[in-house]
């Protein structure tokens, strides 16, 4: 925990009591509502500067951390809401105008607005550079065509940070603010294995003014990549908070639960389990906090701390949570049950925002780089 100050740590200990709230009840929320609920938690303050209406002078990630780790503990629906409001307004703190910052990262910070990352296509996911959509020039602005998909918050954001392809190569690439009442831009909702709004959004003939374009033409690929290298620590935050509360559900399980007229926690192979988890939860808080803790120090880039914390944090979740639905048997499995939903839930982690591969491409490119 020494990459923490007292002031994360206070963080933490007030989130931890003010996310008891957003415990699932068993009933799923309806995406506004989840989005309603998310956003009267007061904390999107931290995802901008304070002369926006933030609450550091500017984005804390240690901060975003500390917020992630315990609100997924609770509700991974609500920390992808949360994380993906940071995601889709960042490449505003990063090359917003002046005019797009007052106008849109204060109603992002009191949560009056709600932003989504419109960055994968069926055909681009690992492979940003290979992106289809198109931005053309026309009047007084831009016409965006193509399709988007795997895209959280789609439904409820107020407002899609798009990027789409203005020429050739990833000098190409230019990043553009929707928002989703735009004619010509549709949402449709996926199902898949967790719970948080995603979705599919297509783009057909939608047309956009000149200021909706966010830094400069061709500056996309640089923006999102300056996003995701800010925001890729922070899922392993949440990976932290997931394995935490699995971690906790099996000591709890573990002293209560009795097999052969003692306490599961008696059994030398139980104690193992719980000792193997504790390990590997210490060790990816440590990876998350210090490249956090780097990127805060100023540094201009983290790609290869952010990427070691992302790949060993979420890896080591999955591996936890498959260790406490263990010691749970059959109880673990059955529908409705915590280490249940959390099984479910970490397995995105490794994929989005750069699956576990990826992320040992870009370590070992570090490394052969040296």
């Amino acid at each position: 925990m020494s990459a923490l100050t007292a002031q994360h740590l206070e963080l933490a200990a007030r989130a931890r009591e003010k996310y008891v709230s957003m415990e699932p009840t068993g009933e799923p929320l309806s995406d506004p509502l989840l989005a309603a609920q998310v956003a009267a938690l007061g904390d999107y303050g931290y995802l901008v500067p304070a002369a926006y209406g933030g609450v550091h002078e500017r984005v804390d990630v240690r901060s975003i951390c500390v917020l992630r780790e315990e609100l997924a503990y609770r509700s991974a629906a609500a920390d992808s809401l949360f994380a993906v409001q940071g995601l889709g307004s960042h490449p505003l703190v990063l090359a917003g105008s002046e005019t797009q910052r007052r106008e849109l990262l204060t109603r992002v910070a009191e949560g009056s607005a709600l932003f989504a990352f419109a960055l994968t296509e069926p055909e681009a996911g690992s492979d940003v550079a290979a992106l289809s959509t198109r931005a053309r020039r026309e009047g007084d602005g831009y016409t965006l065509d193509g399709k988007k998909r795997f895209i959280s918050n789609a439904g409820v954001a107020t407002h899609y940070t798009v990027f789409a392809r203005t020429g050739e190569g990833t000098r190409g690439i230019s990043a553009f603010v929707v928002p989703s009442n735009t004619p010509g831009l549709a949402v449709s909702p996926m199902q898949l294995m967790g719970e948080h709004p995603i979705g599919e959004v297509a783009l057909d003939n939608c047309h956009v003014r000149l200021d909706a374009r966010v830094g400069d033409e061709g500056a996309g690929m640089k923006l999102a990549l300056g996003t995701l290298d800010v925001f890729r620590s922070t899922v392993g935050a949440a990976a932290v908070g997931m394995a935490r509360r699995a971690l906790d559900e099996a000591i709890t399980y573990a002293k209560s639960r009795k097999q052969f007229g003692a306490p599961l926690a008696d059994l030398q192979a139980v104690q193992a389990l719980l000792a193997d988890c504790a390990v590997e939860l210490e060790a990816s808080r440590l990876l998350v906090h210090e490249a956090a803790a780097k990127k805060d120090g100023g540094a201009e880039r983290i790609t290869y701390e952010a990427a070691v914390a992302k790949l060993f944090a979420t890896e080591a979740a999955q591996r936890i949570i498959d260790r406490a639905l263990q010691v749970h048997g059959g109880n673990g499995v059955v529908k409705g049950a915590v280490v249940e939903r959390l099984y479910r839930d970490v397995r995105a982690l490794r994929i989005y925002e750069g699956a576990s591969e990826v992320q040992r491409l870009v370590i070992a490119r570090h490394l052969l780089q040296r």
